[in-house]
């Protein structure tokens, strides 16, 4: 199969690498880790442990026949990826959005019409970007593509290299289930500074629990109910967790987060159905005032410890009486 990863960041880098295994794979992304790759392989550590040959470049001059296309950049970067491939498009190219966020994939249709069939895919693998060349993968986990008649296909693809892949009967079911446990983990660990694990530290179930029922409350106007708790499941499915989130990757390299499409999100659309989320709407605008203080070069500290001090700990814990 012709893959083209377009974002090679943490996991675009990751699947790259993984489906490099069997298939024609070129990674899309900056620079300096292009030529990392192109001249010494890309390292993944973690998890893994090994160097894969696999070619990169910082734009795509042309799409094969029958290709797809694995959109890994982050959400609020889409529209101008896309739209920088929109004339290279054949009828037979698959655009999969394996992205976080609220419908990020509706971004992509708007901007390509019926060029070519988009789907949505969800995970939970964890890696972080180390540095050009090198990622490290911390969290196995799943790839839920959405259902359609090339998914099989894909699917087994995916599962063959490692990616524990699986067509979703419902990918909206999936892909809020993804996003209500987002919405607790990035923002509260990235204001917090501690690793994964840390948030099922028993002093954030308040936090947490005022974050995912307005969540729920969106969801269910939405059509999508779950028969589970999303805070037991996050203290399950995190308690062992090292990784560090996405959105506190970003603070600490001083990126934009994808704050607007996971909490921001969930407050906007709760706004046009009716349901008022002031908890993921605070929890945004805390978010957006670090992106904008820009100097968060000594955001870890205290080897992740649980719960670190810092000056947003009482802003995250007063959330957690807020109503």
């Amino acid at each position: 199969m012709r893959i083209i990863v377009l974002g090679a960041g943490a996991i675009g880098s990751f699947y790259g690498a993984k489906l490099s295994k069997l298939n024609d794979v070129l990674l899309v992304g900056k620079t300096e880790h292009v030529e990392k790759i192109n001249k010494s392989g890309l390292r993944v550590i973690g998890l893994d442990n090994n160097i894969y040959r696999l070619k990169a470049e910082t734009k795509i001059d042309e799409i094969g026949d029958e290709s797809l296309i694995l959109l890994t950049t982050k959400v609020q970067d889409s529209r101008a990826a896309i739209t920088g491939i929109k004339k290279l498009l054949k009828k037979d190219t698959i655009i999969m959005c394996l992205q976080n966020g609220l419908y990020s994939e509706n971004i992509v249709r708007r901007i390509i019409g019926k060029k070519c069939m988009v789907l949505r895919a969800v995970t939970n693998f964890g890696a972080i970007f180390l540095k050009p060349g090198v990622v490290s993968y911390t969290a196995y986990s799943y790839t839920s593509i959405e259902k359609n008649p090339k998914s099989n296909e894909i699917a087994e693809n995916f599962s063959r290299c490692g990616l524990n892949a699986h067509v979703s009967n419902n990918i909206k079911h999936d892909v809020w289930k993804k996003l209500v446990l987002n919405c607790m983990l990035n923002p509260v660990t990235a204001i917090l500074k501690i690793e994964n694990s840390g948030i099922c530290d028993a002093r954030l179930n308040p936090l947490k629990r005022l974050i995912s029922d307005e969540c729920r409350m969106v969801a269910e106007r939405e059509g999508i109910k779950f028969d589970f708790d999303f805070v037991e499941k996050a203290n399950k499915d995190f308690r062992y967790s090292r990784n560090v989130s996405s959105m506190q990757q970003d603070l600490i390299k001083g990126k934009k987060t994808e704050i607007d499409h996971l909490n921001g999100a969930v407050a906007e659309l709760g706004k046009k159905l009716g349901v008022m989320c002031p908890v993921n709407e605070a929890l945004a605008e805390i978010i957006s005032h670090l992106e904008e203080k820009r100097d968060n070069s000594a955001y870890i500290g205290n080897n992740f410890g649980i719960l670190s001090p810092n000056p947003y700990s009482n802003a995250a814990i007063c959330l957690c009486y807020s109503g």
